[in-house]
């Protein structure tokens, strides 16, 4: 082979092989913005992503709003970091420019899903050509816009999703009644300790003390042979309960966070779902063990209640689904999603139970088809994905396993089988617990590539009928 043609054949494969640095631009325009602007657009965009934290948003969500907003504005290569309780955000144009750094620390994480909508529309509006007095002006709004419902609402709500629950396993008028007052009850106690700025965690306990306090005395009753307490199964209304004290965490959220690599943030948020679970988990204990004192208890139920019929199960759902949706401050268009996805969660869960798939596994099923479906319908609804999947999978909390493998430890004799009945329960709602996370995650993420491939197949064809 001549030298020349070997050169020429070399020089091809080099450039197939590597990148030309001539044909890399050696500096980047960028837009003179003066550092007040620079200042006023950073701030606006912390308070945003400050807002939107705190009102149930994911730390990658916060991020992405932060860098959208920065970058409409002309404000690019800021730097963004989110912790659990605090938001940082950097911007340097360059070694002879002063730096610009802002630090926000969340004060309060309160779920609101109506605000949060708004948030995320006020963000697209920016994206779309929103002058910056203007964004400042419609954030003013939107963050001194009060909850969306009066306390008394999110109380009845709240004893609502008990409804929903006790529902799902088929109970009787008495026992959806009863796990109404039950719920009720833990919902103003919370309620009351909340306005005393009470943390939490001693909430938790108090919720979850009360509903086992009724389901006692409701036994007791029936124990005493008094109608309509004979036959009554106090299980279900603690079960209700549990869902109820679980029902405001941040599974999805915490393992969102944990999955896109902000690992003091999901750190930060499985701790405080830890300490909010041991709170029902004392309460509990501190009501059963209370009974015990004063010679009353419930008896261990020997299998576990299965749920009723596939149509009273949907029920079920759509009514836990629409709770949830309330006491988060949802809007009607969030409100009706949440029912639909807590129908396909539900379906699917059922579906797959049908294929002798482990209870585990189907959890993670339903809430693997309600995530999806959720992105898909969120993006296009304008609604947030994180609202809608969280009332979605609610209705497949394990309460009642919760609640067995409780009752079965505080009645065990100390022997290895005594032990495993109640371990055993507890071990099976801890996996449904994560499959439902892991569920609800992955959903989300497998959601994202298919609805960005929708939306520019949509604008795809709203240009060619241009």
């Amino acid at each position: 082979m001549p030298a020349e043609r070997r050169k020429r054949l070399l020089a091809t494969v080099h450039r197939v092989i590597r990148t030309d640095p001539s044909r890399v631009a050696p500096t980047q325009v960028l837009p003179i913005i003066d550092d007040a602007v620079a200042a006023k657009i950073l701030d606006l965009a912390m308070r945003i992503g400050d807002a939107m934290f705190a009102v149930g948003a994911s730390a990658h969500e916060v991020t992405f709003a932060i860098v959208r907003i920065t970058d409409a504005y002309h404000l690019h290569g800021v730097q963004v970091d989110v912790t659990y309780n605090a938001i940082t955000a950097a911007y340097h144009r360059g070694h002879d420019a002063t730096p610009i750094t802002l630090l926000r620390v969340v004060r309060a994480a309160s779920p609101d899903h109506a605000k949060l909508q708004r948030l995320q529309a006020l963000t697209l509006d920016i994206v779309d050509g929103l002058e910056l007095d203007a964004a400042h002006a419609a954030f003013r709004v939107i963050r001194r816009t009060p909850f969306l419902y009066r306390s008394s609402v999110v109380v009845v709500s709240r004893a609502l999703l008990a409804v929903g629950v006790a529902l799902l396993f088929d109970a009787s008028p008495v026992i959806i009644l009863l796990s109404f007052v039950a719920a009720l009850c833990a919902a103003l106690a919370q309620a009351g300790l909340a306005r005393l700025r009470v943390p939490s965690f001693f909430s938790q306990i108090a919720g979850a003390f009360v509903t086992t306090i009724v389901a006692l005395v409701v036994a007791a009753l029936g124990t005493a042979g008094i109608d309509p307490f004979v036959g009554i199964r106090p299980s279900i209304i603690v079960a209700s309960g549990i869902v109820l004290m679980l029902a405001g965490l941040t599974v999805v959220g915490a393992a969102q966070d944990a999955i896109d690599g902000f690992a003091l943030t999901a750190g930060g948020r499985i701790l405080d779902l830890t300490m909010q679970t041991i709170g029902v988990v004392l309460g509990i204990l501190i009501g059963l063990e209370f009974a015990r004192v004063l010679g009353f208890g419930i008896t261990t139920p020997i299998d576990a209640i299965p749920f009723g019929p596939l149509p009273v199960q949907l029920g079920g759902a759509a009514i836990v689904a629409v709770a949830v949706a309330l006491f988060n401050g949802a809007g009607l268009r969030i409100i009706i999603v949440s029912a639909v996805l807590g129908l396909i969660a539900i379906a699917g869960y059922n579906g797959m139970l049908q294929l002798s798939v482990h209870e585990s596994g189907a959890s993670a099923v339903g809430a693997l088809l309600a995530s999806f479906a959720g992105i898909l319908v969120a993006h296009r609804l304008h609604v947030p994905s994180v609202a809608v999947t969280t009332a979605a999978i609610v209705p497949l909390v394990p309460g009642l396993a919760v609640f067995r493998g409780l009752l079965g430890l505080m009645q065990s004799d100390g022997t290895t089988d005594g032990l495993l009945i109640g371990i055993g329960p507890l071990v099976l709602a801890a996996s449904i617990g994560i499959a439902l996370a892991a569920g609800a995650s992955l959903g989300l993420y497998l959601g994202t590539p298919v609805r960005a491939t929708l939306t520019s197949v949509a604008r795809s064809r709203a240009r060619v009928r241009r």
